[in-house]
């Protein structure tokens, strides 16, 4: 297996083979919760007036979102797993655009097959990876808003490389280790109320989910995520 490593959304339009866009704070957690949470579709996309107006057309559909990290004035959610896990999702769609994420998944234009990538699902993801035989893996770190990279991204893709390697990766250490990055000093300021502390707990929750995120990509309709089971784990562990 050839793995790749690109960055920000030019890293996304250069991604080949299967891509793993990569966004750990916050919103390929967020994508994973609102399916956890009885999301019955997630459409990821890069505008917010695209968001607004996929909205009008779906009444009942609700949107999360944000730009610099704050909530997006009238949605119903910013970018937090603390806030989806406050809506009623159940058998609702969710719309969902944000400054880094949702960019990469929509620019992947040239991969055969696009995942999200967060430490919630990492070992799912690995193992679907394997198992899919797939010869070209391109793992896409979106950094601080698609323009910098960031230690959780960096750190997820380390960690996923040496999953598909089949080498041991540091996922017990994941929440420690980033509990002093920059992009993890917002979830432990009172004064950011749009990063909930809870937030931080929630996307290094290694491993809470045994799902993949695959996006689905139709002619003439928006691209949707969609919920896929992993191959289970040899020996009942981890990947």
């Amino acid at each position: 297996m050839q793995i790749d490593i690109h960055d920000h959304v030019a890293g996304a339009r250069e991604a080949r083979g299967t891509a793993v866009v990569i966004d750990v704070f916050r919103a390929f957690s967020v994508a994973a919760y609102a399916f956890d949470e009885g999301a019955a579709r997630v459409l990821p996309v890069a505008g917010i007036e695209e968001a607004i107006e996929l909205a009008r057309a779906h009444p009942g559909s609700l949107r999360a979102g944000e730009r610099h990290a704050r909530r997006l004035p009238g949605f119903d959610a910013g970018n937090s797993p603390t806030e989806i896990r406050a809506l009623d999702l159940r058998d609702r769609m969710l719309i969902h655009t944000t400054h880094a994420g949702t960019q990469g998944l929509v620019n992947a234009v040239n991969a055969d097959e696009v995942l999200t990538g967060a430490f919630v699902n990492i070992s799912a993801v690995a193992r679907y990876l394997a198992a899919s035989g797939a010869p070209r893996v391109s793992l896409v770190r979106m950094g601080h808003e698609a323009r910098e990279r960031c230690a959780e991204d960096d750190l997820y893709a380390e960690c996923l490389r040496l999953l598909l390697l089949g080498r041991p990766a540091p996922l017990d250490e994941v929440r420690e280790r980033l509990r002093g990055a920059p992009a993890a000093l917002k979830f432990f300021d009172p004064s950011c109320d749009w990063a909930p502390e809870p937030d931080f707990d929630y996307c290094t929750d290694v491993d809470r989910f045994d799902f993949v995120l695959r996006l689905r990509r139709v002619p003439g309709q928006p691209p949707e995520l969609e919920r896929v089971a992993a191959p289970p784990a040899s020996g009942g562990g981890r990947a």
